[in-house]
């Protein structure tokens, strides 16, 4: 039996999976599920639709502001009411998401909001920072990642299956910019935490990686129990 409040941080770069993996992690322990990347696409969202320029006091604002509702039971993501389960993952929100992750006032807003949903039991979250700047202290950590290469063919097979018109050389360009972005950035950049297992699913399926994560939560409730 888990303890009380039990975190999964999966951190990692564009594409590599983590948003997949982590639900499935989620629904096999019976964790609740928080997709912190689908935060700050909801904010990106809400800002492209006021059609505004870009102002990060504005954005700020915005994101102080915006009610997200993750409805697990139905795999979707709500803004102030709005399903917005497929908007936020298109390719406007993709590009200029990780530009609005860095504004300090969003991370603020929304490290608070995670933090809060975190605390609230036994959770597995998915992001850039969970293990190095939300939770620190969390119980398993995950570094995801994968080759370009395979992360941008992934992503591919996701968006042409929902019928978007996409190229796969663009895609890669993409990830590239936005791995170079996240890292690069002042206020919690990409990084691997200390303490965190790295995990390259390059040559992994999704029951393999899956697995994988679970067997060392397992691991972990065990060693906590024992100690």
């Amino acid at each position: 039996m888990f303890k009380e409040n039990f975190v999964v941080a999966i951190d990692g770069p564009a594409g590599a999976g983590k948003s997949t993996i982590a639900k499935l992690v989620a629904r096999k322990l019976v964790f609740a599920y928080i997709d912190t990347g689908a935060m700050y696409r909801s904010v990106t969202w809400k800002f492209l639709r006021t059609k505004a320029e870009f102002n990060e006091n504005f954005i700020g604002e915005l994101a102080n502001k915006i009610r997200i509702d993750f409805r697990t039971e139905e795999n979707k993501v709500f803004v102030d009411g709005t399903d917005v389960t497929e908007a936020i993952r298109t390719t406007a929100v993709t590009n200029l998401v990780s530009r609005i992750s860095a504004i300090n006032t969003v991370r603020i807003a929304m490290v608070a909001e995670q933090r809060r949903m975190g605390e609230s039991g036994r959770v597995v979250l998915d992001g850039r920072d969970i293990g190095t700047v939300v939770f620190p202290n969390a119980d398993v950590k995950i570094f995801l990642t994968a080759t370009v290469e395979e992360r941008a063919l992934r992503r591919y097979k996701e968006m042409t299956e929902k019928g978007m018109a996409v190229s796969l050389k663009q895609l890669q360009e993409a990830i590239l910019n936005r791995d170079k972005q996240d890292s690069e950035r002042e206020i919690s950049p990409l990084r691997q935490a200390k303490d965190a297992v790295f995990l390259d699913t390059s040559n992994m399926c999704i029951d393999e990686t899956t697995d994988f994560i679970i067997n060392l939560v397992r691991g972990k409730e065990h060693d906590l129990r024992r100690s």
